[in-house]
């Protein structure tokens, strides 16, 4: 687990997610990569060279909004969902965030709170798919 090493990591990551949301899922593209993908510091983790998920943190004042979590279909289970999660909290302290949010999928809602995430307000549809806005204090 690490930071993205340059463009062909960001671009692997950008592919990942193509496939797990926009393909596995539904989204579309427009709505995967809405334009932030330059400013944001994306999260990498592989599996014997390969990579197996990601996830990409953008920041804003002190809030790290988290977003675009995947991991590879037949990797999953594994762990790399809650080690990616755990890097981008530990990149988004030392960048200085105080507070880390996100807007968890429903079923992924209890890998959140694994890692001490509250949900913040009520159910919503995102792209079609039941999310919660969910938050972390990191100060």
């Amino acid at each position: 687990m690490r930071p993205a090493r340059g463009p062909a990591e960001v671009e692997a990551a950008l592919e990942l997610r193509y496939r797990v949301f926009c393909e596995e899922q539904g989204v579309t593209l427009a709505a995967d990569q809405d334009g932030r993908d330059p400013e944001a510091l994306h999260i990498v983790a592989f599996d014997d060279g390969r990579l197996a998920g990601t996830c990409r943190v953008v920041f804003d004042d002190r809030l790290a909004r988290l977003g675009r979590m995947a991991v590879e279909p037949d990797l999953r289970g594994r762990g790399i969902g809650a080690a990616v999660l755990d890097e981008a909290e530990r990149a988004s302290r030392h960048a200085g965030a105080e507070r880390i949010r996100l807007h968890a999928q429903t079923v992924a809602r209890t890998l959140y709170e694994r890692a001490g995430f509250e949900v913040q307000g009520e159910e919503f549809l995102e792209e079609g798919i039941p999310h919660v806005t969910m938050e972390k204090s990191l100060a």
